[in-house]
This record gives C-alpha cells, structure tokens and sequence, in this order.
C-alpha cells in the first residue's frame, strides 16, 4: 500500500490481457463481409475438386482461416483479433488477384465454378474481402474500450444498417449462386441420355442435359442455349440459374424432338467469343455422338431466348455450322447502336462485351452475312425486325410467330 496525499490506494499491476473493442456496427460489417467473403469459395470447392484437388484444398484452406478469424474477432474483439481479420481477407483476395486479374494460376481458371450461375461471382467475393479488409483495419485502429455516446452509437448503427444489410444480402447471393453446383454436373463418360460432359476448354467442363423423346429411332434435335445476358442462368431446369435464365421452351420432347440443354462460360469470368464458341463445341458434339445419343446428326435445330436466342442467331449464321434451323426469341439483334436503350442495358451489354467496336459487331446478328442461313424463327427483341428484314433480302425463310414446336416441326421435317 501507498499513501497519496493522506490516502491510501491499492497497487494494480498492469494488465498483460488484451484490451477489448467494442463490437460496433463496423466490425460486424467487417466480420459478414468476410465471412461472405469465405463462404463464396468455400461454396464452389466440391465442384473445384472435381477438377483440380491441389486447388480446391487451397481455396478450402484460406476460405476455412477466415471463417475462424472472423470468429474470433467477433467473440474477442481486440486489435490482435482485428488484425488477424485484416490479415486473412487480404490473403483472400490477393489469392483473388493472382488468378483473376492477373491469371498467374496454371492450368486452369480456379474460379470457373463458382461462376457457372452468376459469371461475376468471383468480384463480388473480391468486392467483399475489400470490405472486410478496411473495415477490420478501422477497427483495429480505435484506441481499446471506447465509450461513445449513446447518440454517436446509435447514429453510427443507423448510417451503416444499409450497407451491413447489403453486405449480408450480397454474402447470401453469392454462396447460393457459387454452390449451385455442389452436387456436381453428374457427368458421365456414357452416353447415356442423360447430363453429359460435351466440351472442356481452358481445363473447365461444360455440361449438358439430353432429353429423349419416346421411341427408339434417331430424333431430331433441339440445342437449348439459356437467356440472361450472358451473365447469368445456367442449364439446369430448377434453382437459382433456373431463375436467371429467362423462359425456357416448351416441352419439346412431347413433339418428337430430343433438346439438348447447355451450360456456356458465362462473362465477365469468360470473355466473349467464349459462349459462342461453347455452342459450336455442342454441335459438334451432337454431330460426332449422334449414334451413341440416338439423334438424327442432319435434323439439330438451336433454340434460345434473350442472350441465348442471340447465340443460336449467330450459330445458325456461322458458316459451316450444320444447324438446320433457328430459333430466337427476344433476342437482341444488335449491339453497335445501343442509343436509346436504358443504362442498365448498357452496363450489362459493357461487363459482358466490352467496348471494342470489333467485339460489339461480331457479337451482333445483324452484322453477319446471312445468305446460305437455314430457317429462322425471329419473335421479338431489339431491333428484331431489321434483323429478320436483313434475313429476308439474303433469301431465307423466315417466321415471327413464336410457336417454336411448330416451327421445327416444320423446318426439321
């Protein structure tokens, strides 16, 4: 004991625990984030094993620390903690920038399935672990047991709910979107009928799913290419992808035709011709396994709605592509001249494309010689009708009704 100015005080050692911080709304913006952030990889590592173990346990592995330094700093908050978060998020999202932006991983794209439904699901991890990474640093700078206001509290809540709102909604989409494939493709070497793998460029499998109609003779068949602007959708018939994809036609089967659904590399994770050049890969496909797949390799039509109806415009106008018709619904014929179109279409037509007129042109129908093309079917989208004017002065027939059954019923008679 000590006397200080006639009293006596007892002597405290200093403590050796670390301070705690307070858990405000910036460390628990910080903290979804990452977590967000680490989900999303974490989503798509069944898929990724599929294909490369060394880099599914990579991504597993980084994705696995974060998650447990964003435990930690939310059950101890302290600048240590909040470190340990910052330090995590930041190797996230350099290990983002080497295989992104950069491309320095080999052998293949390591964020290739997690973009199979949503093709910009990689940034949105990267835009979330930037997040985390600023906001763990801001906590980390605050000086130990800060006592703010209950006003300054209460308005520091009301001005960041938004954005935490927004970062858990954006964590949420985007581990949906990436697991869409957990279960896998189903894949199988036969040639069964059923999901087949039909393409695998850059080391990434491409699936489809073949639909028989009854009966055991060779069919006619329908490639299906889903809509979504080349961002987003998938093949699959149900889930998130389902729901990005736009319409999907009617059943065909019941008509006498087997359809054959894809999934194409989506943008801005694939650049364009990418898509395009996946549906060529298709056809080929169909044509080399007609035998095995019990199709008809002289009757394959393609079918699309949207992005989707695009492609199969520009595959049935490729020159020797063996499509024998097309069909494109709500198709955007044109995408030189996007005066008047509102800017969410340009935002989408800029990510998925680009700026280079040479890329624009050669994404646009409207721009390619059509004599030789096989039978269109054209019902709606932008400037739709020069596009169907353009296919009538080449000679080839054309119809704007969208009854797609009948339509290849008749041109694949």
């Amino acid at each position: 004991m000590k006397v200080v100015d006639g009293q006596r005080s007892a002597y405290r050692p200093p403590s050796t625990s670390p301070a705690a911080l307070s858990r405000g709304p910036v460390l628990v913006t910080a903290a979804f984030a990452g977590l967000g952030g680490a989900l999303i990889p974490a989503a798509a590592v069944p898929a990724l094993w599929r294909i490369w173990q060394l880099y599914a346990m990579v991504f597993g592995a980084v994705a696995a620390v974060e998650v447990l330094a964003v435990v930690a700093v939310v059950g101890w908050p302290t600048r240590k903690t909040a470190h340990f978060g910052a330090l995590t998020a930041f190797a996230a999202l350099t290990l983002w920038v080497l295989s992104r932006p950069l491309g320095l991983l080999v052998r293949l794209d390591p964020w290739q399935p997690a973009d199979t439904v949503v093709g910009f699901t990689d940034y949105v991890a990267a835009g979330l672990q930037v997040v985390a990474l600023g906001g763990f640093l801001v906590v980390a700078r605050h000086r130990a047991h800060p006592r703010p206001s209950a006003l300054r509290r209460v308005s520091a809540w009301i001005v960041l709910f938004p954005v935490l709102l927004l970062v858990i909604a954006t964590g949420v989409a985007g581990t949906v979107a990436a697991g869409d494939g957990i279960r896998g493709t189903g894949a199988s070497t036969l040639l069964d009928g059923g999901t087949v793998e039909y393409c695998h460029p850059d080391g990434v499998p491409l699936a489809m799913d073949l639909r028989r109609p009854p009966g055991n003779g060779p069919a006619p068949v329908v490639l299906s290419l889903h809509g979504g602007g080349l961002l987003l959708g998938n093949r699959k018939p149900s889930g998130p992808g389902a729901l990005l994809a736009g319409t999907r036609p009617d059943d065909l089967t019941s008509h006498g035709f087997a359809v054959a659904s894809i999934d194409y590399r989506l943008a801005p994770a694939a650049r364009w011709p990418a898509p395009l050049d996946d549906a060529r890969c298709a056809v080929r496909f169909l044509e080399a396994n007609a035998a095995a797949l019990a199709i008809d390799p002289a009757r394959i039509a393609v079918w699309g709605t949207g992005a989707g109806g695009t492609l199969a415009s520009l595959l049935a106008l490729t020159p020797g592509t063996h499509v024998r018709a097309a069909a494109a619904l709500s198709a955007p014929a044109d995408f030189t001249d996007l005066r008047g179109t509102d800017p969410a279409t340009r935002a989408s037509v800029l990510v998925a494309l680009g700026r280079a007129p040479e890329t624009l042109r050669s994404a646009s129908p409207l721009t390619h010689p059509a004599a030789g093309a096989p039978p269109f079917l054209v019902a709606g989208g932008r400037k739709s009708a020069e596009f169907a004017d353009h296919l009538r002065q080449a000679g080839v027939p054309v119809t704007t009704s969208s009854d797609v059954s009948a339509f290849f019923a008749t041109a694949l008679r």
